[in-house]
């Protein structure tokens, strides 16, 4: 019954079609991987059954040798009683030739027998013998089965690992794509921009305020200038500006608040 069974499933998974179950499978990585687990496990049941069944062949064999062997043994031994009995009635002792005529036939008696024997054993061994040949074919479509599995389980692992590469590939040079502005690079250029754009401003701010910082600076010379030729005027101890015939350039700035007609009656 359990060679049966063990022999059931042999012819069943040899006939097992890979690839369609394979359609079949949420994950086919891991139901190659059990497959072959299976597969491994039942090859070693089947060849453990085999082996029994050839045991049991070989028993059979070495028995139906032994009776095809006793068999000959039997009739040497009835054809040599009967010489002896020829040889003694030639003698005329046919009490002796008698005796050996009675050993020829035991001996045949048991040739028969042992013939019968062997005759019996012979449709056992021929189905016995067919058994063993169809174990062992479904034993071999097992293993060319197990390693197609493996094979294919090896090629879909490589597989798997080639697309996952590809695909971190990709993710990686859409990461840094610089003509993405979504992208990593993108990003981080805009912020540069920002930053730059900052700076700019911060600058244009500064040169402004310094810029008004020199105005005021001016102001404040030509401010002093002024006072100080008015005091020279004054004490009459300075001389007037080059090109000085009215009055000194910025002077009208000073007085800007004083009516340009004061000036027709100096």
């Amino acid at each position: 019954m359990v060679k049966q069974s063990i022999f059931g499933r042999m012819a069943q998974l040899a006939k097992a079609n890979i690839n369609s179950l394979l359609d079949q499978a949420e994950d086919p990585q891991k139901m190659l991987d059990q497959m072959v687990r299976d597969y491994t496990n039942n090859i070693a049941e089947a060849e453990s059954a085999v082996a029994q069944t050839i045991g049991n062949l070989r028993m059979l064999q070495q028995d139906y040798n032994e009776d095809v062997k006793n068999a000959q043994d039997w009739g040497n031994k009835a054809l040599a009683a009967s010489r002896k009995a020829d040889e003694y009635r030639s003698a005329g002792d046919t009490v002796d030739a008698q005796k050996f005529d009675n050993l020829a036939k035991v001996a045949l008696q048991r040739q028969i027998a042992s013939e019968n024997e062997a005759k019996a054993a012979e449709p056992s061994i021929a189905s016995q013998a067919e058994v063993v040949d169809r174990l062992k074919t479904g034993l071999d479509q097992m293993k060319g089965k197990l390693n197609q599995l493996t094979s294919k389980r090896n090629e879909l692992v490589a597989r798997s690992k080639t697309a996952a590469a590809q695909s971190q590939v990709h993710d990686a040079l859409k990461s840094i794509d610089i003509m993405d502005p979504t992208s990593e690079v993108g990003r981080f250029e805009e912020k540069i921009r920002r930053e730059e754009a900052k700076v700019l401003g911060q600058q244009e701010l500064a040169a402004s305020s310094l810029d008004a910082q020199f105005n005021q600076l001016e102001d404040l010379g030509e401010q002093t200038e002024i006072e100080a030729r008015l005091a020279a005027l004054k004490s009459g101890g300075a001389k007037p500006a080059i090109g000085a015939g009215g009055a000194a350039s910025g002077s009208a700035d000073v007085g800007s608040t004083v009516d340009e007609a004061d000036f027709d009656k100096l």
